[in-house]
């Protein structure tokens, strides 16, 4: 018997402390209700768990996307159904004052209500907005519009004038193109009147929603160039909402005897993409794109109508019926994308659901199993202690020789 080293002791609390370590590791699991808590516990399992979990998050962020991508289609889908009714309207007004029996001042009293109807319409798509963007004033349309300065002629009287292309650069001097961008797609005509001192400057539309027809947009009046400090100083005017600069309007119109000044504005759509592209998947490039057209009043062909007269009235109800399958071809656009959209978040929610499943088979604990194993584990501490306990006593017994 030797008492420099209880071999039995040291086995007993060798064995002790490796079911101690079993039993922290299947409380942990216990009080997680995960089977893998840190990489030593399943390196594989825990890699393709992480995985999993980057998608799942992924997908429930994606189906959350297409929702917020729904809820903007129908925040468009509603003004547009307004901007619809007010076309129904704007028909009727129209068949109202092509009929025989209304005198002058009755059309012109229908008039009135056409045209506030018609700012209504413009109003809506300027206005409708969803999350701080606007949706219906051709941001979402996708179209990239530049400007493209196109032919510009003078006339003295009748007679064409010859122009320097300095006094024409001095003309057209600190107009940015942004702003010019902003009226749309299309051509238009700038024209600049010159009456004695006075000076009148129309922007005038004659693009192809309006079939090419020409009228005049905005309109501003300018007195006194020689005298209000108009004449050589920068002429800021602002037409249509775009912001039109002119210098030396005295030196390059009434000093050249220049009395009428026209520019050709040519705003053409360089590249075409989806305006909005909604990211409704878990990885890169999964996308849907939806396109939202200007829905202003003059992209639906209503610029430059009346009904005022008998003509004009006939003329509108033509104009109006475009402008009705306009509205009503996009409307279709957006019902057709939000029914994709509905079945892309169904189909996102159902494979998110089954990852998780799987990803719950890799990480989760059996609860029941992991309780058994801690109850063994737990007697095996009991006789770990029990053992360790009586291999502490043999040495004493040598005691009991040594009397």
């Amino acid at each position: 018997m030797i008492i420099n080293h209880n071999l039995n002791a040291l086995n007993a609390h060798r064995n002790m402390g490796g079911v101690t370590t079993q039993q922290g590791k299947a409380m942990e699991k216990l009080s997680s209700g995960l089977r893998i808590n840190r990489a030593g516990d399943d390196a594989a399992g825990l890699a393709i768990s992480e995985k999993m979990r980057a998608q799942i998050r992924g997908l429930n962020q994606a189906s959350r996307n297409a929702q917020d991508g729904i809820s903007m289609i129908q925040t468009a889908e509603g003004a547009l159904s307004e901007t619809q009714a007010i076309s129904q309207r704007m028909r009727e007004l129209a068949i109202q004052s092509a009929n025989g029996t209304y005198t002058d001042e009755d059309r012109k009293l229908i008039n009135q209500e056409f045209g506030q109807l018609k700012k209504e319409i413009d109003r809506i798509a300027s206005d409708t907005e969803f999350n701080g963007s606007k949706v219906l004033n051709g941001e979402k349309s996708g179209k990239d519009i530049q400007f493209e300065r196109g032919t510009i002629t003078a006339k003295n009287g009748t007679q064409a004038a010859q122009l320097d292309q300095t006094k024409v650069a001095e003309m057209m001097t600190g107009t940015e193109l942004a702003s010019l961008n902003s009226l749309g797609e299309g051509k238009f005509h700038l024209r600049l009147t010159r009456n004695n001192d006075d000076v009148t400057i129309e922007l005038i539309d004659e693009s192809k929603f309006n079939g090419e027809k020409k009228y005049v947009v905005d309109s501003y009046s300018l007195k006194g160039i020689t005298s209000n400090g108009n004449g050589n100083s920068v002429t800021t005017v602002t037409l249509a909402g775009a912001e039109f600069k002119f210098g030396k309007l005295k030196t390059n119109m009434k000093d050249a005897n220049i009395t009428e000044f026209n520019v050709e504005l040519n705003n053409t759509v360089q590249a075409e993409e989806d305006g909005v592209k909604l990211q409704v998947g878990a990885n890169q490039e999964q996308m849907i794109g939806v396109s939202i057209q200007n829905m202003r009043s003059r992209e639906l062909g209503l610029g430059g109508i009346e009904v005022g007269t008998v003509e004009d009235a006939q003329e509108a109800i033509t104009r109006v019926d475009e402008a009705i399958s306009r509205i009503s071809s996009q409307r279709a656009d957006l019902g057709a994308t939000q029914n994709r959209l509905e079945h892309t978040i169904a189909s996102t929610d159902n494979t998110a659901e089954n990852l998780q499943a799987a990803e719950s088979r890799i990480r989760d604990v059996d609860m029941a199993k992991e309780m058994m194993n801690l109850t063994k584990l737990n007697v095996l501490q009991q006789a770990s202690q029990a053992m360790l306990s009586q291999a502490n006593q043999a040495p004493q017994q040598v005691m009991s020789i040594l009397r």
